[in-house]
């Protein structure tokens, strides 16, 4: 393991929480000396200490190993924040409606960046209450359409597609939103739809 928690990370962390160190200590069950060793450097705490103290700081585990912490900006939750990532091992299929760490067989994925639909290979038909959607792609083995997706202000439809399959679906309209679509070669397309 490259990172583990370093004393300068448990000290700002503590200070952030507003606790002093005899308060950490009480809350994990440990000495206040022992909570001085770690923001010294003189020691580390013990692996089983890391789920405690991490909950006792109001962090993960692993924004605790990394120093790295990730702030909820998107106090409102607005579905049009969501990200898409897609792991290249397993194809696992995963999203977020705001900033996240996602990892899948031991890879962290980037949050997909999102491309136009300019070609129009995305084609859209009202069918009394719900879309039809059929996206104009080959649908080999090796290069097909993943998954499609529909994100409103207060929702998420996603539809998982198959290699040799067809690449096309409905989603029920639920009014103004992005029409997403994943090329396993191409990356990730959308569509603003009103």
């Amino acid at each position: 393991m490259n990172n583990y928690i370093t004393a300068a990370t448990i000290k700002m962390l503590r200070e952030k929480s507003k606790m002093t160190q005899e308060q950490l200590a009480d809350i994990i069950s440990v000495s206040a000396k022992t909570v001085s060793k770690w923001e010294t450097g003189r020691g580390l705490p013990d692996i089983t200490l890391l789920e405690p103290l991490a909950s006792a700081l109001k962090i993960s585990v692993a924004e605790l190993l990394t120093g790295n912490c990730v702030e909820n900006t998107n106090k409102s939750g607005n579905m049009l924040k969501t990200r898409f990532y897609v792991c290249p091992v397993c194809g696992n299929i995963i999203y977020s409606t705001g900033e996240t760490h996602i990892s899948c067989c031991g890879i962290t994925l980037p949050a997909l960046e999102p491309e136009n639909d300019e070609d129009n290979l995305m084609n859209i038909e009202r069918v009394e209450d719900e879309y039809f959607i059929s996206i104009d792609h080959e649908m080999t083995k090796t290069h097909y359409i993943s998954f499609a997706a529909y994100v409103t202000s207060d929702k998420v439809q996603m539809i998982k597609f198959y290699p040799e399959g067809n690449a096309e679906t409905r989603f029920f309209i639920r009014g103004t939103g992005y029409l997403y679509f994943y090329c396993n070669h191409h990356g990730l397309f959308r569509k603003l739809i009103r």
